[in-house]
């Protein structure tokens, strides 16, 4: 914990201020994430606005504290690569772009005085809007722009001293927030504010509060297991039981399905105790107290690579020797990995989806996609995990297929930063389009041919997906209760209500139209396989002008995706 002194008549911002007041911007969002997300509209029970903000400024905020001393190039540089790879979700994209519109200023400053702020916040602003396509008024894009006015319109004006003008700048963006619902109706309807824009206005405060010298803790940690983990004392050496304290991550060849991840808890269960087990899609920090390091590694080996190895010899005897054999398995691993790679023959395109269910993944695979990313829904892949899965498919020309309208603009992101391979971006905002998209490739059409046609067929597809609400809200006019089925269309709510049967049959009715000629089904880890023949049965009975299709998917969460064409 820092405790810094009450800042005065501060006219100028050099980069270790600037580095304090970035990292108390990043604490305050990550803190408030939680009450950010229960400012979003629609009451999904996913991945949402604060957890995709927070995720992506935490990113930034991990290489800001590793630029020592600090120093306002290699500051710009940290705060812009790291926000722009670990941007999450449309509202991470958009406030990578501001901060990368920021620095492309800031760099070349010693000191920011009020003229280069103001200047660094037109370009932000500017930055961030030429990102999104059709930008739109009452979300974090306006209240960006209210502080870039604010900006402007004092920073010629010599009786604001730096501490009133950054006052001024946060309290605009916050009455411009409190704003947004006369600006979106759907916010005004569910009696909120723009989640996104109070995230930028959080980001602000905490900046603000670093300027003014209050207390604050800068330290940023990384999130996993260490923090749970207990030495040994050198007193309870003589009953320790397994003596090799050993640890590492495993970075994953393909996410661990759960009875994966069961057999690999139970083996480790059986080779010794102390046991910590963090999982996610791409590795596995994992801790334990064992006799035989080596057979754990080699068990671990099986998942895919080993990095951050570390194996320590609870009684001190032969902890270099073990050290430097772990060393040598994952060295012998990823050289084995490498050559794999480099001997797999170059193809012209290829394909990369965002997928998430054990059965929706195979349906991919199945179609020919070289590289799955686990996320969607409940979890949405950053621009980093995007860059990550473009290096390992070997093509010249690939395809990226989000599959949901919140990862659009990551994927665009990551095609924009990759410098080697031409990315091609199908915008697909469901699961079915992207398994549409995929049916109607064409080997010989070409990118070209094919993207354009990728694109005409995804807009015949409409989507309808159903789980659960997990706050009362009011949206359309559709009153929901904590609780209810929700079947949710391409750009809105369509039904609600307790009985799941009556809340699908009613969004089913409002996707099917004179055109539609095929229906497939994709249930849910939490549906059961009668329960989703049932539904199928009552659909090729009531819709017999449609071929109706049920496949597994596996998906958490919503218990059917149902698309229509």
């Amino acid at each position: 914990m820092i405790k810094e002194e009450k800042q005065v008549n501060i006219q100028t911002i050099d980069a270790e201020l600037l580095a304090r007041m970035f990292l108390a911007g990043a604490k305050n969002l990550d803190a408030k994430k939680e009450w950010i997300n229960e400012l979003n509209v629609f009451p999904v029970p996913d991945g949402d606005t604060g957890t995709n903000m927070s995720m992506t400024i935490m990113s930034a905020a991990k290489e800001v504290s590793a630029v020592q001393p600090p120093v306002m190039k290699d500051l710009a540089k940290a705060i812009a690569s790291g926000s722009l790879r670990g941007a999450r979700g449309n509202s991470g994209v958009i406030l990578s772009q501001l901060f990368r519109g920021f620095t492309k200023v800031i760099a070349h400053y010693d000191k920011l005085d009020k003229l280069i702020i103001c200047e660094a916040f037109q370009k932000a602003c500017e930055t961030a809007y030429k990102a999104v396509m059709k930008p739109k008024e009452g979300t974090i894009l306006t209240v960006a722009k209210g502080a870039a006015d604010k900006a402007l319109e004092l920073s010629c004006d010599d009786a604001y001293s730096m501490e009133d003008y950054i006052a001024a700048i946060v309290e605009e963006a916050e009455r411009v927030l409190a704003l947004t619902p006369e600006m979106l109706p759907v916010l005004k309807q569910a009696g909120v504010v723009d989640s996104g824009g109070q995230g930028l206005v959080q980001v602000l405060k905490g900046a603000q509060d670093a300027f003014l010298g209050k207390e604050i803790d800068y330290t940023i940690e990384e999130s996993g297991a260490s923090s749970g983990i207990v030495k040994i004392s050198a007193q309870t050496e003589e009953e320790i039981r397994f003596g090799y304290c050993t640890e590492f991550i495993i970075v994953l060849k393909q996410p661990l399905t759960e009875a994966e991840e069961h057999e690999y808890r139970s083996f480790l269960n059986s080779m010794g105790d102390s046991i910590v087990l963090v999982a996610d899609d791409e590795i596995v920090k994992t801790h334990v107290h064992t006799n035989d390091p080596g057979l754990v590694l080699q068990k671990a080996l099986t998942f895919g690579s080993l990095s951050r190895i570390k194996i320590d010899n609870m009684r001190e005897e032969h902890q270099e020797k073990l050290i430097k054999d772990a060393a040598k398995l994952a060295k012998e691993q990823a050289e084995a990995e490498q050559k794999k790679a480099e001997d797999a023959p170059t193809k012209e395109i290829g394909f990369i989806a965002v997928s998430i269910g054990d059965g929706i993944n195979e349906v991919f695979k199945g179609l020919g996609v070289d590289y799955l990313i686990e996320g969607g829904q409940t979890m949405n892949p950053s621009t980093d995990d995007m860059l990550r899965a473009i290096e390992k498919v070997n093509a010249k020309t690939v395809f990226i297929f989000p599959n949901n309208k919140n990862i659009i603009l990551a994927a665009n992101q990551a095609a924009s930063l990759e410098e080697e391979k031409e990315v091609v971006v199908i915008p697909t905002k469901t699961v079915p389009q992207g398994i549409t998209a995929m049916i109607n490739y064409v080997p010989e059409a070409g990118v070209e041919g094919n993207r354009d046609m990728m694109q005409e067929v995804i807009a015949t597809v409409k989507t309808g997906q159903v789980t659960y609400a997990v706050r009362d809200t009011v949206i359309d006019d559709i009153e929901i209760r904590e609780g209810d089925y929700m079947g949710i269309g391409d750009s809105s709510i369509l039904s609600a209500g307790t009985d799941m049967d009556a809340v699908i049959r009613d969004m089913v009715e409002k996707l099917i139209d004179e055109e539609s000629s095929f229906i497939c089904v994709y249930y849910g880890e939490d549906t059961k396989e009668e329960d989703a023949n049932a539904l199928g049965a009552y659909l090729e009975e009531t819709y017999p002008e449609c071929e109706v299709e049920i496949q597994n998917g596996g998906q958490p969460i919503y218990y059917y995706l149902i698309s229509v064409e």
